[in-house]
């Protein structure tokens, strides 16, 4: 009897060995994530708009700023212009490059602050990203630039000295616009390093919302530690602007917003109408920088 066990016990080991590695249960990451304030948007603009951008910006939706400097924020050489603005409804990185722009600078979209670099790097190539630039160090921490399926760029970054920002009156969204081709697969993958959640899958949204009249769209909201992400699926032929507004950005009253952006320089590329149970509108801040701005209906 003693005999048999053994054998079959022998047998079944080698039978759980022999599974294939993409039918076992995967390993589930930790969530490195610290909280939407410290979430980033990264904004590049020339130099001499620096300044009328940070102003416009707190003009419209209020905060502070850090200090403002010049820092080399790249692994290879360079000089920006560097400020944080810190807003009730979202945290931007403003960048003023003072050299060429070294690769792949500035094609990053979001900054997200991890706790642990290494892990978290580690994790989000486990999870279908891939580093564009290895970790480096910077005046204040360390960083990664990865690209998630789609051409979804983003940094992750890390404080030697732990941050402390006040909590968002409103989190914004990031505003990922793909194809159905890869649609799915950012998704999966973003969700999994994230430990993000689908909150609405809308597969016929009305294409009237993405300057596409007669065409529905496919609206996907998720959410995670990291903040709303909105994941805008299409055939990709959207007229201007759509698509290069990187962030949306969350207010009580739409109206009174756009009338303090309007004073403050900002320029309305698309009225407020009505978009996925709000009030939304598209705005050009000076420099160049695009963003959505909605209120909730009701």
């Amino acid at each position: 009897m003693k005999r048999s066990a053994l054998l079959l016990a022998t047998a079944l080991l080698g039978a759980a060995s022999s599974v294939p590695a993409a039918a076992r249960e995967p390993t589930v990451s930790a969530d490195y994530a610290v909280g939407a304030q410290y979430d980033t948007t990264h904004v590049y603009v020339a130099v001499d708009d620096f300044d009328p951008f940070v102003a416009s910006l707190v003009a419209t939706f209020g905060g502070t700023t850090s200090k403002q400097g010049v820092f080399q924020v790249t692994p290879t050489p360079s000089q920006t212009m560097s400020q944080l603005v810190l807003t009730p409804v979202g945290t931007l990185s403003v960048f003023g490059f003072k050299t060429p722009i070294p690769y792949p600078f500035g094609g990053e979209r979001t900054g997200y602050l991890v706790t642990d670099m290494d892990a978290a790097t580690n994790a989000a190539v486990k999870h279908g990203a891939a580093r564009l630039v290895t970790t480096f160090p910077d005046p204040i921490g360390r960083d990664v630039v990865v690209q998630w399926p789609g051409g979804v760029n983003m940094q992750l970054y890390w404080h030697t000295a732990k941050p402390n920002y006040p909590a968002l009156a409103h989190v914004p969204e990031n505003r990922v616009y793909l194809t159905p081709d890869v649609a799915d697969t950012f998704v999966k993958h973003w969700t999994a390093f994230a430990h993000g959640k689908v909150t609405r899958d809308v597969p016929n949204a009305a294409g009237a919302e993405i300057g596409q009249p007669g065409k529905s769209y496919r609206r996907i909201e998720l959410t995670s530690g990291y903040g709303k992400m909105l994941v805008i699926v299409s055939d990709g032929q959207l007229p201007w602007p759509y698509g290069r507004d990187m962030t949306g950005y969350e207010v009580d009253d739409l109206g009174a917003t756009l009338s303090k952006a309007q004073a403050a320089g900002v320029e309305t590329l698309v009225p407020a109408h009505s978009e996925g149970g709000r009030s939304s509108a598209l705005v050009r801040f000076p420099g160049g920088y695009v963003a959505e701005i909605h209120s909730r209906a009701g």
